[in-house]
């Protein structure tokens, strides 16, 4: 059988359509099918489900009446606030370090805002990284009696460890690298760590710095008795995660925790939020939803940066309630300031 040229391009052009219908009638199907699964379940619920620690004060804890807050727990209700406009529609799951990535990854909690370091090897191992929530080094907190503080000073000191945390490596590391022949002490337990230390049984503690500070404002008998120095002269993010494979919740967790920081650099805070809304400025007009496109950009209200702000405050002030000068923890906001002020939060555009 003879196939004639313009025969064959009929052909061709035939077999080019059915293709492309075909992958059009797949992606109809396949994709939104993909899409928002988290969103689509957490929906269903009627709220988010969130990691928490065991009682990190300024970071993760219930209060006296039972009502959790800090820097992490507020991350997790601004994404309660995107999707339900209500603070309030989220639940907090404490978890130790080496429970916190499995129940994330089997999909027990739906994002994981607990004091986690951003790292190569979790990136690549079923959980996405959104954005850094705070920016802090790792520190050991030793009792000042022992005349040490400085990490060469450490050698054959014993340390208390979390385990499932960047930590435990952090130490081998400073051993090595110092010839220090440090003894881990390792708990899984957060309660028993700490009490572990406060008890002699380990003559240091390592965590966050800021973590270390909330520990010996809140569970040292006489907080001035113990000193906190950095372990490396590293920083790390600590960063809320999210699993892999669900674009759309990556993109809601990351842009609720953007809202706060773009907020700030607007200058918009609880307060004054309603009268920023005959702003003139493009930006501040699609930030707070009064212009359309942010929010249906990935499948939420328009207002939600508004809704959040408005409930929560924006960055600066969620910190200085939690861990600043409106704490009782008073630590300086040194790198979590916006860039502009010499930090290392840097808001993405609201555009």
């Amino acid at each position: 059988m003879t196939t004639t040229v313009s025969g064959w391009r009929r052909a061709a052009a035939l077999t080019v359509a059915t293709t492309a219908a075909l992958l059009a009638i797949g992606s109809a199907t396949a994709f939104p099918a993909l899409a928002g699964t988290t969103l689509d379940a957490v929906k269903a619920r009627g709220k988010v489900i969130c990691a928490a620690s065991s009682g990190t004060i300024g970071f993760s804890a219930p209060d006296d009446k039972g009502y959790w807050r800090g820097l992490d727990v507020e991350t997790c209700r601004a994404v309660a606030v995107a999707v339900f406009n209500d603070k309030d529609k989220a639940e907090f799951v404490p978890l130790s370090g080496q429970q916190r990535i499995p129940a994330l990854q089997s999909g027990e909690i739906d994002i994981l805002p607990r004091t986690l370091t951003w790292t190569i090897q979790r990136d690549g191992n079923g959980i996405n990284f959104t954005t850094p929530n705070y920016y802090e080094f790792t520190g050991f907190l030793m009792p000042k009696s022992l005349g040490v503080t400085k990490v060469q000073d450490m050698k054959g000191a014993s340390v208390c460890v979390q385990t499932g945390s960047t930590t435990e490596v952090v130490v081998n590391d400073v051993s090595r690298e110092h010839q220090l022949q440090l003894t881990t002490v390792v708990f899984d337990s957060v309660s028993a760590l700490r009490q572990a230390f406060f008890s002699g049984r380990c003559d240091a503690l390592i965590t966050d710095a800021a973590a270390l500070a909330s520990i010996r404002a809140t569970q040292a008998k006489t907080p001035a008795d113990y000193v906190i120095f950095p372990a490396t002269p590293y920083m790390d993010a600590l960063t809320p995660a999210v699993r892999h494979g669900d674009d759309q919740w990556m993109d809601i967790v990351t842009w609720s925790f953007q809202a706060l920081t773009a907020a700030e650099m607007f200058g918009i805070t609880q307060a004054n939020i309603d009268q920023k809304l005959t702003s003139g400025d493009p930006r501040v007009r699609r930030f707070l939803g009064v212009e359309p496109g942010n929010g249906t950009a990935i499948g939420l209200d328009d207002k939600f940066a508004y809704n959040i702000v408005k409930q929560l405050g924006n960055y600066g002030e969620i910190f200085d309630r939690n861990l600043g000068a409106g704490s009782p923890l008073k630590i300086d906001r040194g790198y979590n300031r916006l860039f502009r002020d010499g930090g290392l939060m840097f808001p993405l555009a609201f555009q």
